[in-house]
């Protein structure tokens, strides 16, 4: 199993289901490890039943049926599916509605699920939020796609609180309209202990209104940024930005040669400028 998680780790994120597909035709013996412990890409399901769309994943699925939060019927149907008990499936209910608020607030469209099932000392819940961006406006940018996880696992005590344990996941896949391609994923946690008196899910919408903008400024901030500081590093932008031929970019290129130039003093290794196109 590690080995099969340690696979799919190094294999390009853009085509995780079609690894893990082709992983599990190698291992069928490890498919339910495998789903369970591999984030998908979510897919968009229909409720026939309260004419709203719903979210696929591990935590709604029975077999090979899913279970929508809207009418808590599986499509396809399915007689004996697992089900929460009734005060569970009652704040998975309001769970939904204020997930819904949540998503229109934050993302304005895309489609939302949340799914609560019961524990032995308490219950838990995945809400998952699904923003399509297909057909963008940006100059460069042609579709988009970000998916977000949100797994929640909480405890109650005697005390009138409760241990709370969040663990978040975002793939965000960007194509542009010169065939590149950005994909990858973020994981992250937090666990806290909060007083009940507001409720489960103001608690649990804090938790995951707080991880969500700590996970998009890493995006940003991080990610994204390194991103653009390692481009403008190996290659020269042609834009009016900053030209190829300018002073800045000429400084920028000697800059990188002697850098590297540097770096191969330390560790011993012949680099020619000519080598670097000097």
């Amino acid at each position: 199993m590690e080995q099969a998680l340690d696979l799919m780790r190094r294999l390009p994120p853009a085509k995780v289901t079609e690894n893990l597909t082709g992983l599990v035709d190698l291992a069928p013996h490890l498919t339910e490890e495998l789903l369970a412990r591999v984030d998908q890409p979510l897919q968009v399901a229909f409720d026939s039943i309260a004419r709203k769309d719903f979210l696929l994943c591990d935590y709604n699925r029975d077999g090979d049926s899913y279970r929508s939060p809207w009418s808590n019927t599986y499509f396809p149907p399915l007689e004996d599916g697992m089900q929460p008990s009734p005060a569970t499936r009652q704040l998975e209910a309001e769970a939904n509605d204020t997930f819904c608020a949540y998503r229109e607030q934050y993302f304005g469209v895309g489609t939302s699920s949340a799914y609560l099932w019961d524990l032995e000392n308490g219950f838990a819940g995945c809400f998952l939020i699904k923003k399509d961006a297909q057909h963008a406006k940006k100059a460069t940018l042609s579709s988009g796609v970000w998916d977000s996880i949100h797994v929640v696992e909480v405890v109650p005590d005697a005390r009138g609180a409760a241990a709370y344990k969040l663990t978040s996941t975002v793939m965000l896949q960007l194509n542009t309209k010169v065939g590149a391609q950005l994909s990858g994923s973020l994981t992250r946690q937090a666990a806290e202990r909060l007083p009940v008196d507001a409720g489960h899910m103001v608690n649990i919408g804090s938790m995951i209104e707080d991880m969500e903008g700590r996970l998009r400024n890493s995006l940003d901030q991080v990610y994204f940024q390194k991103t653009r500081e390692v481009l403008s590093a190996v290659r020269l932008p042609v834009d009016d930005t900053l030209r190829a031929d300018s002073k800045q970019a000429i400084n920028m290129q000697a800059h990188v040669i002697s850098e590297m130039l540097r770096k191969q003093n330390k560790a011993n290794v012949a680099i020619k400028p000519s080598d670097l196109g000097c």
